[in-house]
């Protein structure tokens, strides 16, 4: 079960506080970003509103002056005084903004992956539309574990991050189906190639390294899939990218 430090929902016309709704499964968008430190930080956050606000529009959900009323939302419910070491969500449907801010949890390295055949609705944008991948993540130990979506015997994304395949220190991403997240495109553009391929279930185990990367597991190596019989051969490119990560966070200006 989460943490919540904060959860607070405004309406849209007038950002007047009403009732917190997570909005889960609503017509939707939202995006989840890191707030960490003291004072506050938060890793790639104009990248993330961007993002969020090309999603609305695609939505239809884009209104006058909506990215300044983000942005005044959450500077009214940062704490200058707190340390930040959490996952804060926003979440939009056509009436209402919501913000939650919940405790973030370091990955483990006996990190292990659950398959399940399920394709998120519309999976180029984040939306809202999280039901079943819900009632799987609120029974997991979110820190060592995750659901692998799959369809058509190909593996896509996980609940809550995308996906790296190694093999032979080439670093593959599944083509059609998933969300390139914030955190993906920050590597995308600092890597010298991902490349694109379907990544079958059945030929898993020609993979050295599966990595978890997003805004709330940052990077994760994945140690066993143990449904599949698959167990990782190596921590290098792991590593390596977690290198690269952490570099980043030094970079980031405070809120």
């Amino acid at each position: 079960m989460a943490t919540y430090l904060l959860k607070k929902s405004y309406q849209l016309k007038n950002l007047h506080e009403t009732k917190f709704k997570d909005l889960w499964n609503d017509n939707g968008i939202f995006t989840t970003m890191w707030i960490f430190g003291k004072p506050a930080k938060i890793l790639f956050y104009k990248k993330h509103i961007k993002n969020l606000i090309k999603s609305l529009k695609i939505y239809k959900l884009n209104k006058p002056d909506l990215e300044k009323n983000i942005n005044k939302l959450i500077k009214k419910n940062i704490n200058n005084n707190k340390k930040y070491d959490h996952l804060l969500r926003v979440a939009i449907n056509n009436k209402i903004i919501s913000l939650s801010f919940r405790k973030k949890f370091k990955p483990q390295l006996n990190f292990n992956l659950k398959l399940i055949n399920h394709k998120r609705f519309d999976p180029e944008n984040k939306n809202l539309k999280y039901k079943t991948i819900l009632r799987y993540l609120l029974k997991m130990n979110t820190s060592n574990s995750d659901i692998g979506l799959c369809y058509k015997g190909k593996i896509l994304e996980t609940g809550t991050s995308n996906l790296l395949f190694i093999k032979k220190d080439k670093i593959f991403s599944p083509i059609n189906n998933i969300y390139e997240g914030i955190t993906y495109k920050f590597f995308k553009k600092r890597l010298d190639k991902i490349l694109k391929k379907d990544i079958f279930i059945k030929s898993l185990n020609e993979y050295d390294e599966i990595i978890l990367i997003g805004s709330g597991k940052g990077v994760a190596s994945v140690k066993t899939i143990r449904d599949k019989k698959w167990k990782r051969k190596s921590l290098k490119n792991y590593k390596f990218l977690l290198n690269l990560y952490n570099s980043e966070i030094k970079k980031s200006l405070s809120y």
